[in-house]
């Protein structure tokens, strides 16, 4: 038969170390995302300059997507980390991290995408 695990702590007090803490996840799921687009965005400006791009607009884009990840990424690190130890291991907030999770790849991924979409279309358009 299996033993009971007591996941409280000295005094009966809940273990808060047991839980995932939701402001170190956000903050590591913030560090591989900008990974990801980081090389995301190296590999589509590569592409778009062999595909005749002039050399200016890839480096262009890459200036404007870093300028607008940054505040985003920093927008979803600060509204976790004023989170208290209570509230970071509360399992309540669950879907909220899901939400902000969603964006935040969402943002990582589909950045990239859209903008070096856009350009393109542009660009096609005037030349």
């Amino acid at each position: 038969m299996g033993k009971a695990i007591d996941k409280t702590g000295v005094g009966g007090v809940t273990d808060h170390a047991s839980k995932r803490d939701l402001r170190k996840a956000m903050s590591d799921n913030i560090a591989v995302a900008l990974i990801i687009y980081t090389g995301l965005q190296i590999f589509m400006t590569v592409h778009a300059m062999k595909q005749g791009i002039s050399s200016i607009a890839p480096y262009f884009a890459l200036i404007v997507l870093v300028a607008a990840i940054i505040p985003a990424c920093r927008w979803f690190e600060r509204r976790w980390l004023d989170l208290s130890d209570d509230e970071a291991a509360d399992p309540a907030m669950k879907g909220a991290f899901r939400r902000d999770l969603a964006l935040l790849w969402g943002l990582a991924i589909g950045l990239p995408v859209l903008l070096t979409a856009l350009l393109k279309v542009a660009f096609a358009a005037l030349g």
